[in-house]
């Protein structure tokens, strides 16, 4: 009887499972992804979806998330996604479905896009039936070493021109970008609709493209009349990586992207304890769990609300217990925890502070730096403390942060709205 030749991915995909069973050995990622890509689908309609945007995953390496949003049902929704210009996709099912906020109601689209290969162009695109979107480029991490742009609180009290100007304008800067991160108050009021719409079609372009990882502000929690309630814009839209908390889920995250471990935090406990409590002690606990598990060489924290009160406006002295309740409360934790960099937002202003450990300029602590504005909202002639090294230039405008990471060093740089850099830093670690 004469043998038929076969290649190994036949034969893998014959006697694969039998392999696993019997305790072979297994396929390759690029294996198992090989067997799950088939013939592009036809297209024959356009789909009218809107606000399609990626999202930061724990490791973005290996996968995406991509949510986006319609008027009506889109049912059986999917993403066919393939290594870029290949005439052969896979697909990923979508879950969703209706939202009502503010007596709007729109549907809410997520897939996560998983099994992906380190360091690959792909493509995807939105399927319902036989219509879909063109395609939109995603790139995987695959370098220890990568940029990203970071953009404090775009809030604004127009129809959010200047933070679509400003995001714009750095994106066409630096075309290199991984990915960029919004710390927190992303919109003036969490509850209107319009807001978010505004914010949403500022990031046209550029949240199809490149994965975001936002932060939660104060200002996401407010209802139309300004009161206290649960972010539930805000954790509709973004379905960032999972905490495992049964209160708190997504309200605070982290994840990779290099050789750097960012953690998200929520520091809403003072107003969120009396509608639900408990979330600074588990955040914290949580944080301590997440960081010393991580192996990354970097370590650093995104927050909204920022370590310092100015609450001596006005030129008078700066007293002794100038750090706020959110700084007592974790600067030991990051002490303890060995934090490099720390980020807030919250006070629309621009400072480079020094090193502190133990509530003091100390060398051997966490590097802090208030990021900005990047919306319209001023707030003039706040005073500098003994902890500020640099400020913005006087009076302030709206600014954006690069964060670029190469062998041994991290440098972080400050721009203005025009792209002139008005500061610049490097840590260093061998």
């Amino acid at each position: 009887m004469r043998l038929q030749s076969i290649s190994r991915r036949q034969f893998l995909k014959l006697t694969g499972s039998a392999l696993l069973t019997l305790g072979f050995g297994q396929l390759t990622p690029a294996e198992a992804a090989a067997q799950r890509w088939q013939p592009l689908h036809t297209i024959q309609n356009s789909l009218d979806s809107r606000y399609i945007r990626q999202i930061i995953t724990a490791d973005s390496r290996t996968s995406r998330t991509i949510m986006w949003q319609a008027d009506k049902p889109e049912p059986s929704a999917q993403v066919e996604y393939r290594t870029a210009g290949s005439d052969r996709s896979a697909l990923a099912a979508a879950a969703g479905g209706l939202f009502t906020d503010d007596d709007v109601s729109s549907y809410i689209y997520t897939a996560v896009l998983s099994g992906l290969l380190p360091g690959l162009r792909y493509e995807y695109r939105l399927l319902v039936g036989d219509a879909g979107t063109s395609w939109y480029p995603l790139q995987t991490e695959g370098s220890p070493f990568f940029k990203a742009l970071i953009f404090p609180d775009s809030q604004c009290s127009d129809h959010y021109e200047t933070w679509r100007t400003l995001v714009q304008n750095a994106a066409r800067r630096h075309q290199d970008t991984a990915f960029y991160i919004n710390m927190g108050d992303l919109v003036d009021n969490g509850e209107d609709h319009r807001q978010w719409q505004q914010w949403f079609s500022a990031v046209d372009g550029i949240a199809e493209q490149w994965p975001l990882a936002p932060l939660l502000g104060n200002h996401e929690t407010y209802t139309l009349d300004w009161q206290i309630r649960q972010p539930l814009a805000w954790l509709a839209y973004f379905s960032v990586p999972e905490n495992n908390s049964s209160a708190f889920s997504h309200c605070y995250y982290s994840f990779d992207y290099g050789e750097v471990h960012f953690a998200a935090l929520d520091t809403q406990w003072e107003e969120s304890d009396p509608i639900q409590p408990g979330l600074l002690a588990e955040q914290i606990s949580w944080l301590q769990r997440d960081m010393k598990a991580s192996r990354k060489k970097w370590k650093i924290i995104l927050m909204h609300k920022d370590i310092l009160n100015y609450d001596y406006w006005g030129g008078s002295r700066e007293p002794e217990d100038v750090i706020d309740p959110v700084g007592r409360a974790l600067m030991p934790v990051f002490d303890e925890l060995g934090i490099d960099l720390v980020l807030s937002a919250h006070l629309h202003t621009y400072r480079r502070r020094c090193h502190i450990k133990n509530f003091q300029p100390d060398p051997a602590g966490p590097l802090y730096i208030c990021t900005g504005v990047a919306g319209n909202v001023r707030y003039y002639d706040i005073p500098a403390s003994h902890f500020d090294e640099k400020l913005a230039p006087q009076p302030e405008t709206d600014n954006y942060l690069v964060l670029e990471t190469a062998k041994n060093r991290l440098h972080i740089q400050a721009f203005l709205p025009n792209g002139a850099l008005m500061d610049e830093v490097f840590l260093v670690k061998r």
